[in-house]
């Protein structure tokens, strides 16, 4: 898709090779340089030492980083051919994951079930990618990493994929229902009412895969089971896909108590995020517990970071401020 020219003389003024990037037809030029070549200027704005003409379908790139930023067109190119649309933030994680060496367009455009409202639930970062594989390849699976990173929303959609499959018979969602800051008591309603809030965050990504008639009728037929932790106990769970959402406010006890509960052609999701325990003065289940369940076959960690956030930008940001400042404060 590019070549190299040779660098030309230094009496020419130029030290860096040109690096040329062939469009396979003009009706993919509008997409790939985006209205008004916003994304053109995305590019150039990333990469302020390269030279980059436009001239047909034909995309050239001289100077200081021309090989990275002309690697960017190969990839936003990829992406195009195989439908993926294009937008400002897309084209941002492009420009990332390149400069981390990886290939987006392997990443992003890898579809994992389609979505109740149109598109489809897709990885949009290397993170994300491996997060997918190791759910895909292991009986238990840990999704560690702060807010944002797609973890319970993941799950979920491959939870809905192995269902339709089926390669299992239902889905158990379930999460503690820790009092952050208030008590269930002064909540109205029954003990479902009351626990209600907590599970929400689950029916949510849960509709977003299915529509609301089709979640009733899961729930209905016991395809899909909602339910606080405190439920799991004495029972065995085969061929379900139970997700515990999250974990980091669950006890030691809880947790081996819901680890225990996985039977027969099950696969376990457990996600977490250790900056936000709500637990009043307990000990968090997720606290040395990969030292604990390291080298047990089918059992993988994963840790997200700031780089897999999805949400606004700021988001990263300010998880990136919070490490920093955790950092700093245990130096």
């Amino acid at each position: 898709m590019s070549t190299t020219e040779p660098p030309v003389t230094p009496e020419a003024g130029i030290d860096t090779a040109t690096v040329r990037v062939l469009v396979p037809g003009n009706h993919l030029m509008t997409q790939l340089l985006g209205q008004r070549d916003q994304h053109l200027d995305a590019v150039e704005d990333a990469f302020p030492g390269a030279r980059i003409t436009v001239r047909g379908n034909e995309i050239a790139v001289g100077g200081e980083g021309a090989e990275i930023a002309a690697r960017v067109f190969e990839e936003l190119v990829v992406m195009v051919e195989r439908g993926h649309p294009l937008d400002q933030v897309a084209v941002g994680r492009v420009i990332d994951m390149v400069r981390a060496d990886e290939r987006p367009s392997e990443v992003l455009t890898r579809e994992v079930v389609r979505l109740a409202k149109g598109g489809a639930v897709k990885p949009k970062t290397k993170g994300q990618e491996l997060y997918l594989d190791a759910i895909a390849n292991n009986i238990v699976t840990f999704g560690l990493g702060p807010a944002g990173t797609g973890k319970s929303w993941l799950a979920v959609a491959m939870a809905v994929q192995s269902l339709n499959r089926r390669e299992v018979d239902r889905i158990v969602l379930t999460r503690p229902a820790v009092e952050a800051g208030e008590r269930l008591g002064f909540l109205p309603g029954d003990l479902m009412a009351k626990v209600d809030p907590y599970l929400r965050p689950l029916y949510d990504a849960l509709h977003d895969m299915v529509d609301l008639e089709g979640v009733a009728k899961l729930i209905e037929r016991g395809a899909v089971e909602v339910a606080p932790l405190a439920f799991m106990r004495g029972r065995t769970l085969n061929r379900s896909f139970i997700i515990l959402d999250e974990a980091q406010n669950t006890s030691p006890e809880q947790m081996k108590m819901f680890l225990t509960r996985i039977g027969f052609g099950s696969k376990a999701v457990i996600t977490g995020d250790m900056t936000q325990v709500d637990l009043a003065g307990g000990k968090s289940a997720l606290l040395g517990l990969e030292r604990v369940l390291t080298g047990i076959e089918g059992l993988e960690f994963v840790r997200l970071t700031s780089r897999d956030v999805v949400r606004h930008r700021i988001v990263a940001d300010i998880v990136n401020a919070y490490e920093l400042a955790d950092a700093a404060a245990q130096a």
